[in-house]
């Protein structure tokens, strides 16, 4: 069971006032709940849509979802051996889709709040990390930008069984089918896209990754791609829950069968303490899709090994 944190009131300079935010359903992990940015911390922004999911919806529950189960979960990581509670972090809530019908218009209202929260400042002067929740894929468009704008070297890991590399679909131009397509459109000369985990997308899609090399096709190719990236070069991870086999989690909205284990993951985990992981992204959790529970479970304790990480990098 998660305990109360006894950090959560540590002095930390504040960087910030966030706008208001939806109230979560209960803080993640017993995360510190504020309105407030700072300096070396790490905040959860939840991003519930699931507007643009062309096969089964749900995704938008997902940011609660986790956050509802985050409570009976120990604190504690036995893989990393260290405990969400060893550091401060906090939850800003969720962002607001607005009071419109249309899908466009709620995606852009909760991605231009995202915005108005973090773009006016420097992510990487203040050592401040965002773990953004969805959500669908197409909500990771507003944290990847911010990111490739503020870290011109940045290392873009995609975890994920579709390559999301379509320019649009179904008629929406930032559909979660196309949020690599999108982020692409940022790229600097110093970026750089790994890809793993990828097991379905069209001839097109894999045209381009086999072309620009962006795809791993084994596990030991991906980790050694990782173990190589320096130590210091800045890393965000997008993390789509499809990237794991359903067998394992089948509570996300296009699943695909031959994903990755909990353990594959771990390992990941474990060379990404070393690392310079800057911020990143989980999407895709629908749990009315599993009623059992299992995937929320499953889920939450990925976001913790993830939490973990950046909480030991912001406090550095």
């Amino acid at each position: 069971m998660s305990q109360q944190n006894p950090n959560q009131h540590t002095a930390q300079t504040k960087v910030a006032e966030a706008i208001k935010t939806d109230a979560p359903v209960r803080e993640f992990f017993g995360a510190t709940t504020d309105n407030t940015v700072y300096a070396n911390g790490t905040h959860i922004i939840g991003f519930g849509f699931d507007g643009t999911a062309c096969f089964r919806k749900g995704t938008r529950n997902g940011p609660d979802g986790l956050r509802a189960v985050s409570e009976d979960i120990e604190s504690y990581s036995p893989y990393l051996d260290a405990d969400l509670f060893d550091h401060a972090f906090y939850d800003l809530g969720n962002l607001s889709l607005g009071s419109s019908d249309d899908v466009e218009a709620q995606w852009q209202h909760a991605s231009d709040q995202f915005d108005e929260i973090f773009q006016p400042l420097d992510l990487q002067a203040n050592n401040v990390r965002v773990l953004t929740l969805g959500g669908e894929h197409s909500i990771s468009y507003a944290p990847i930008r911010k990111y490739l704008q503020q870290y011109p070297d940045l290392v873009l890991l995609h975890l994920d069984a579709h390559a999301d590399l379509r320019d649009g679909f179904l008629g929406y131009h930032y559909s979660h089918a196309s949020i690599i397509r999108r982020s692409l459109d940022h790229f600097g000369p110093g970026h750089e896209l790994i890809q793993y985990g990828i097991r379905s997308g069209t001839r097109e899609e894999y045209q381009y990754m086999n072309e620009h090399g962006t795809v791993r096709k084994s596990r030991k190719d991906f980790l050694d791609s990782v173990a190589a990236i320096a130590d210091d070069r800045p890393i965000y991870l997008t993390l789509d829950l499809d990237y794991f086999d359903p067998a394992f989690l089948p509570g996300t909205g296009t699943p695909e069968p031959g994903g990755e284990d909990f353990h594959s993951y771990v390992s990941l985990m474990k060379l990404l303490r070393g690392k310079n992981l800057v911020g990143a992204d989980v999407v895709e959790l629908s749990p009315e899709i599993d009623p059992t529970g299992n995937s929320d479970v499953f889920a939450a304790k990925i976001v913790r090994e993830l939490l973990i990480i950046l909480n030991e990098k912001g406090a550095r």
